[in-house]
């Protein structure tokens, strides 16, 4: 008799949790794609605002990302302002389109929208919103550790009894985020109804190691007449709808409205650590666990290590043990990666500075300012500084001083790639589709090149490019190898044999050129010949990649890491695998290789770690 009496009131206690908010209904927007170069995003997203202003139940907008097709300036505002017309509130964050491709390095979102994140409560229910894009590297969805800590923080003001909604672009899942199960070890100890999205651009239901996860279609019309978006209403159940333009709204999914109370995570689905006891020989020998994403690749000189962090610190750290030394602060993120010289660390930021900092003290010793972000890698060749920004611009400037040498400001993207001196010119890339060679004397022009103007995703632009005997040698999302000459910009020779994307490097003597293959791949080819002989070619079981960390050669050991965060070792002569280590689960940026068998490296994920190997 008690067992039925305990079952009718905690039957009677999910009643009346159940209806214990008021009704409501919210609608959500997700992938407008609005782009300057294209109007029709545009009338879909004013279609689906005039929807919204004469539906009267409708009390907010959820907007969960890629507002934008490139995360430009002038597109995210053009959204804005039709955004800014509905006539309830809205609450916005970015998608992998505000972040990865940005001339600002995502952080024009955050100026034009007020933030990237949002977390309110309406009628008892709490909403969170995050970014969950690849910041300007290419790779899986990511949520930043520093997002991750303030998701968890206004779950913990929250408490685990209100019913909680949470919006991010990406499906919180393997091959869509890399670090999905950090947030859902999270959000499943609150009462998380369901976490809402879009990325695929359809009505979808999936599931987030027990948790419910609704993707929603987009605005866009596609191949329809008209587009649409998703309308929520919250009683005692969870009733999604897809609203056509002009036509009736569709019920396409029912979820219950109950306190959630979920099981263990299913560690089975987490990624696996096993290969790093299959290399006993590698190993960390120290880690620092900043909690800051980190999207560069590290510095070093004498017994400092020098990276920068998405809180737009320039951090040094003592290379023996990890240790911080100083760290000095810009105005907004750091995705450059900083170059060392003669006690002098230069970097750019995005607040649209390039600075020059003592490297023993991180006191300042000049700064240059721009008109935009800067987030190329600078080069130091002599005295002089070699970096491209999001201005149109490429500079070269005194090392010593920050006197302007000159500038050439004739491009149509931004530049984040290092750029690469040889034979009196200046290499580099650019997200306009072309590849560009500047006189080093003058800046002027001496040939600019692209793959046929396939668009602007598919420009040389991530790459650091390479030299060997009068060859330019790049690749590009476009899945092609090419040798350029390097004094007349012609092709030599071009190749999409093996499908690599954005990685390139080369061997210390010169005579091999590397490049890694979309799909578990390593290639060497022969930098001498005027067609691309292999050399080697070997199966590197890293899996589907297309993260830009270039392949770095020294005393015959290639190193490179992935978006996954899997370390390898490669034989520079044979292509042979000499050993695998992950680090993590997250982008392994271009790593610094400090000695025979010693790299420094950092990922996206904010780690910073020395590994002996």
């Amino acid at each position: 008799m008690k067992r039925y009496l305990l079952i009718i009131l905690i039957q009677l206690f999910f009643t009346a949790f159940s209806f214990s908010t008021e009704p409501f209904s919210f609608a959500l927007f997700t992938d407008l794609h609005i782009s300057v170069a294209n109007s029709i995003p545009t009338h879909d997203l004013q279609n689906a605002v005039n929807e919204v202003n004469a539906t009267h139940e409708i009390d907010f907008v959820v907007v969960s990302g890629d507002v934008s097709e490139n995360g430009d300036c002038l597109s995210l505002s053009e959204a804005k302002n039709i955004l800014d017309k509905l006539n309830v509130p809205y609450y916005i964050t970015a998608g992998n389109h505000e972040t990865k491709w940005s001339e600002s390095g995502a952080t024009d979102f955050g100026k034009i929208f007020g933030n990237d994140k949002f977390s309110f409560n309406h009628k008892g229910c709490e909403f969170i919103g995050f970014t969950s894009g690849p910041i300007i590297k290419m790779g899986d969805g990511h949520i930043a550790p520093q997002d991750i800590d303030w998701v968890k923080s206004e779950l913990i003001k929250t408490g685990d009894k209100v019913p909680v909604f949470i919006i991010t672009h990406y499906p919180l899942l393997t091959g869509d985020v890399d670090n999905w199960y950090e947030m859902t070890d999270i959000i499943r100890q609150f009462n998380v109804q369901a976490v809402l999205g879009g990325h695929y651009h359809r009505n979808v239901i999936l599931n987030y190691d027990g948790i419910p996860g609704i993707v929603n279609r987009s605005t866009l019309r596609a191949k329809n007449p008209v587009g649409g978006f998703s309308i929520y209403s919250i009683s005692d159940s969870i009733r999604v709808y897809e609203k056509i333009i002009d036509q009736n709204q569709r019920l396409w999914l029912t979820l219950p409205f109950e306190n959630k109370i979920y099981e263990s995570p299913n560690t089975s689905l987490r990624p696996s650590f096993e290969i790093n006891k299959l290399n006993k020989n590698v190993r960390e020998k120290w880690r620092l666990e900043t909690r800051i994403g980190i999207y560069g690749m590290p510095a070093v000189e004498d017994n400092l290590v020098f990276y920068g962090d998405d809180f737009g610190y320039l951090n040094a750290i003592n290379i023996s043990n990890g240790k911080p030394i100083w760290k000095y602060k810009t105005g907004n993120r750091i995705i450059s990666s900083p170059s060392v010289k003669n006690g002098k660390v230069v970097f750019g930021s995005t607040d649209g500075n390039i600075y020059c900092l003592i490297s023993k003290t991180g006191e300042l010793i000049w700064k240059f300012e721009t008109a935009k972000a800067v987030m190329g890698n600078p080069l130091i060749n002599n005295d002089t500084v070699f970096i491209g920004g999001s201005d149109d611009c490429f500079r070269a400037i005194n090392l010593n001083n920050g006197s302007l040498f000159w500038k050439y400001c004739d491009i149509k993207g931004y530049v984040e790639t290092k750029p690469l001196v040889a034979q009196n010119k200046v290499f580099f890339g650019a997200w306009d589709t072309y590849f560009y060679a500047l006189n080093c004397s003058d800046g002027s022009l001496a040939w600019k090149w692209n793959e046929g103007n396939l668009g602007v995703h598919y420009s040389p632009a991530a790459v650091m490019p390479v030299y060997s005997d009068g060859k330019v040698f790049i690749t590009a999302p476009d899945r092609f190898w090419t040798a350029l000459n390097a004094e007349t910009g012609k092709v030599i020779w071009r190749t999409n044999q093996h499908v690599v994307r954005e990685t390139v490097g080369i061997s210390e003597d010169g005579n091999t050129i590397f490049s890694r293959c979309m799909n578990d791949s390593v290639v060497g080819l022969d930098a001498r010949t005027d067609y691309p002989k292999q050399i080697w070619k070997t199966n590197a079981g890293y899996g589907y990649d297309h993260n830009p960390s270039m392949l770095i050669e020294r005393d015959g050991i290639i190193v490179f890491g992935t978006k996954n965060g899997l370390l390898h070792g490669i034989n520079a002569k044979t292509g042979a695998v000499l050993w695998r280590y992950k680090i993590g689960n997250s982008i392994i940026n271009t790593v610094n290789i400090i000695s025979k068998n010693e790299c420094i490296l950092t990922t996206s994920d904010g780690v910073v770690a020395r590994i002996k190997y």
